[in-house]
């Protein structure tokens, strides 16, 4: 029997590709989940490997589905052998239901740790870059040095701070974090 298994990193992502993928070549069930590779518990997997029997074959899209290191791929293949169960990864065309398909699945694994392994150094280096010039990551503040004077005025004017809060569009929260409880300095 082929039982699929379909990832995305993000809850915001689309399975559609995979999902098509899985169907026609005919899996009679498809697991999914829809969080990050690099993550022990996967809800979606889990299901999948223990459904699955000797002489079925898990099927993924793409061996990364399946996870992000090398050792940790090759214990579930490992696994998945000592249990009577093949892998086929579509796009990578592994079929470790044979010799040479076993070979190709720790090549391919390797490559595929190594590939995170460099987005993860270029990520580094493209944020030290954008750091050392004066980039600063993440969202826009909300509370600006305008929206800071106006605070600590109407506060001192005895407005209440949820007030000043509703009125500066941010929570009472985030107004506390910014202006401390005695606002006069």
């Amino acid at each position: 029997m082929l039982i699929g298994y379909a990832r995305v990193s993000t809850k915001d992502q689309p399975l559609d590709l995979q999902l098509s993928a899985l169907e026609k070549v005919g899996c009679s069930k498809i697991y999914q989940d829809k969080l990050s590779g690099s993550k022990k518990e996967r809800p979606g997997l889990s299901e999948a490997l223990n459904f699955l029997r000797a002489g079925d074959v898990l099927v993924i899209w793409k061996l990364d589905r399946l996870g992000r290191t090398v050792k940790g791929l090759i214990e579930l293949v490992d696994d998945l052998h000592d249990r009577g169960i093949h892998l086929n990864s579509l796009t990578d065309s592994i079929d470790t239901s044979t010799a040479q398909g076993r070979f190709f699945f720790h090549i391919m694994a390797s490559l595929a740790e190594m590939e995170r392994e460099l987005l993860i150094e270029r990520t580094h280096a493209g944020l030290a870059v954008a750091r050392s010039r004066g980039r600063i990551g993440g969202r826009k503040r909300k509370m600006t040095e305008s929206k800071l004077a106006s605070a600590k005025q109407l506060l001192i004017s005895g407005v209440p701070p949820k007030e000043v809060a509703q009125n500066l569009g941010v929570s009472v929260a985030t107004l506390y974090r910014w202006i401390p409880a005695d606002p006069v300095d």
